[in-house]
């Protein structure tokens, strides 16, 4: 019998509103409980007594707005709070001074910190400030006077309700959180079963294409060779969980499967820069990364992208055609970091400032040029017969390059 896995769907914020609802109704019983203990303090009971009609019917015809996030719009919250300031203001003229003076509460009492709360709940910490403001402007202007209850009383409703704002949001935050960090979980497990059923069929048979063609020779070998290609851009692909490119160009130097990615012209936001540093990987250059998409503003993508692509150039151009070259990309809490390594001869000392003087501007302008245009660095470290080390550092907070430019001359 197969398992079946239950899901259940939670939100953190959630029980606030029902305790919210709660909260409304029993204030509201609480507040005409008041009244009706002193009725005698009141000069015009009746002008009260409107108003707690008014305050029941509201409070229990809204109880499903205060339901959920959703249902508890911008326009009922500024209804709402003009119900609870209109009760402090009608305070004065329904009870006797006497009353007023004695810091007497006012008729909504403490149904008013409702209102302030689903402004918290709705909206964090700033919306529970915005509310809170003239709430304790009207209870000023209901006492006539600052007052040491008054005062207390504001002062105790703008901290309860900005710190529920606050909780709130850090709960918004880290429910998003788990909910990114469940559905990387759940990609990753099925990218793992994918690559296992890719790995026992398809790479299989294109490993034994390639071995079959190499032993056979001629035309059988070419078919080999593009198999063994087409093998390392699968287990790129269900390694790193790259989406899949669209026109495919032969590097015949480094043996590599370039794939150009179309994107529209008009789409905004940030990019993966794994998918675009995808088509570079191939049988002799090993893209490596994170097996989650690292997004970068869509300029600065593109930007170090080209600068991997003028590294790659070098390598082929001066490791020569059996040199192997590694990619690297790492997501830092600060930037991000690729990295370009080959096993190549490397660079004689002082051969970048002579290549520079001579105007081949290859690293200066396409690599180093490139990251200080989005306001990233470029190092190159080589040591003589042990490879070349190119590593690009860019900003999460990227700006976007001045132009374009032509590709320079290489090295």
């Amino acid at each position: 019998m197969a398992k079946r896995e239950r899901v259940i769907s939670m939100s953190v914020e959630q029980p606030l509103w029902r305790a919210l609802t709660a909260y409304r109704v029993l204030t509201m019983v609480y507040a005409i409980g008041l009244f009706a203990t002193a009725y005698s303090a009141f000069a015009r009971p009746w002008l009260a007594i409107a108003y707690y009609v008014v305050l029941c019917v509201w409070t229990l015809a809204t109880l499903p707005r205060v339901a959920n996030a959703a249902s508890c719009t911008k326009r009922f919250l500024a209804a709402d709070l003009a119900i609870a300031l209109t009760g402090i203001l009608l305070t004065p003229l329904a009870a006797t001074h006497e009353r007023i003076v004695s810091g007497g509460p006012t008729l909504p009492s403490i149904w008013t910190a409702g209102s302030v709360l689903a402004y918290a709940i709705k909206g964090g910490w700033r919306w529970a400030g915005l509310a809170s403001t003239p709430v304790a402007a009207a209870n000023l202007i209901e006492r006539g006077a600052p007052a040491r209850d008054t005062v207390h009383n504001v002062v105790l409703v703008w901290v309860a309700s900005i710190g529920i704002g606050y909780v709130v949001e850090v709960a918004r935050a880290s429910e998003r959180t788990l909910a990114r960090a469940l559905e990387i979980e759940a990609a990753t497990r099925e990218r793992e079963r994918l690559a296992r059923d890719i790995h026992d069929g398809v790479l299989q048979v294109l490993a034994m294409v390639q071995r079959r063609g190499s032993a056979l020779g001629g035309e059988a070998a070419e078919l080999g060779r593009l198999a063994g290609e087409q093998e390392v851009a699968l287990r790129t692909l269900v390694s790193t969980g790259l989406v899949p490119v669209s026109r495919v160009s032969e590097d015949a130097a480094l043996g590599a499967v370039v794939r150009a990615v179309e994107e529209p012209a008009a789409e905004e936001g940030p990019v993966d820069l794994l998918s675009l540093l995808a088509p570079h990987a191939g049988a002799r250059v090993t893209l490596s990364g994170p097996g989650v998409p690292v997004p970068l503003p869509r300029a600065a993508a593109r930007e170090l992208t080209a600068a991997v692509g003028a590294a790659l150039d070098n390598v082929r151009r001066h490791a020569g055609d059996g040199a192997h070259a590694w990619i690297l990309v790492e997501d830092e809490l600060d930037g991000i970091v690729v990295t370009v390594r080959d096993d190549g001869p490397g660079i004689p000392e002082g051969r970048l400032a002579e290549a520079e003087g001579e105007g081949r501007l290859g690293v200066a302008q396409s690599i180093r040029g490139r990251l200080r245009d989005i306001g990233g660095t470029a190092e190159v470290i080589s040591v003589p017969g042990q490879g070349t080390e190119v590593e690009l550092k860019v900003p999460k907070a990227v700006k976007d390059p001045q132009g374009s430019r032509g590709k320079a001359e290489q090295r």
